[in-house]
């Protein structure tokens, strides 16, 4: 797989980010205040100037109303319903070192968004936030490997093709605890498609 140009990913993330923000009407402070996440940190991933973490746009997505899936979008291709593999945006978390891909194809509105992950041997990453404003549902399906799921205070050990269902309403973490690298598909369901 070829890694999507880092300046690219990091400007279409300042995109949304800024788009998302815009949207909703909050200002640098209100953001920051919801998300707690501090007013120049914001400022300077909605210039491009920061490559941010998986877990700090976990906690910059859940006061905007979407899931952190949402916040790698690129602008709508005028009602394409194909999402040609060499399109599809990798990023990798700089924390954790997990390589995601959306697989989606973002000119169509639709409230299911596909996203696949290559999560190294020994990764962790634990997401604190809870409950949006919208209804948000995702499921985690093993493709090859194990995986531990933890959502609220349950645990879920995952094997490959387990396929495991919740509501991202509460912290959840993904750990593998495994000497190999895990690749799971994640399939989130509740939030409109891009914005237009």
């Amino acid at each position: 797989m070829k890694e999507s140009s880092s300046a690219d990913l990091t400007k279409r993330i300042a995109d949304r980010l800024r788009g998302l923000r815009a949207e909703r009407g909050y200002t640098l402070e209100e953001l920051a205040h919801l998300s707690g996440v501090s007013r120049s940190m914001i400022s300077a991933i909605e210039r491009g100037e920061n490559s941010p973490t998986a877990v700090l746009l976990e906690r910059l997505a859940a006061p905007l109303g979407v899931s952190l899936a949402a916040l790698f979008d690129a602008p709508a291709a005028a009602g394409d319903p194909v999402a040609r593999r060499a399109d599809q945006a990798e990023w990798r978390d700089p924390s954790s070192g997990y390589l995601r891909r959306s697989v989606s194809p973002t000119g169509v509105e639709t409230p299911i968004r596909l996203v696949e992950v290559e999560f190294p041997a020994g990764g962790r990453v634990t997401y604190d936030t809870g409950a949006r404003a919208a209804r948000i549902d995702q499921q985690v399906w093993v493709l090859d490997g194990v995986l531990d799921v933890t959502v609220g205070e349950e645990t879920h050990h995952l094997e490959t093709g387990d396929c495991l269902a919740f509501r991202l309403d509460r912290p959840t973490g993904f750990h593998n605890p495994s000497t190999q690298t895990v690749r799971y598909a994640v399939i989130v369901v509740g939030e409109g498609g891009p914005a237009s």
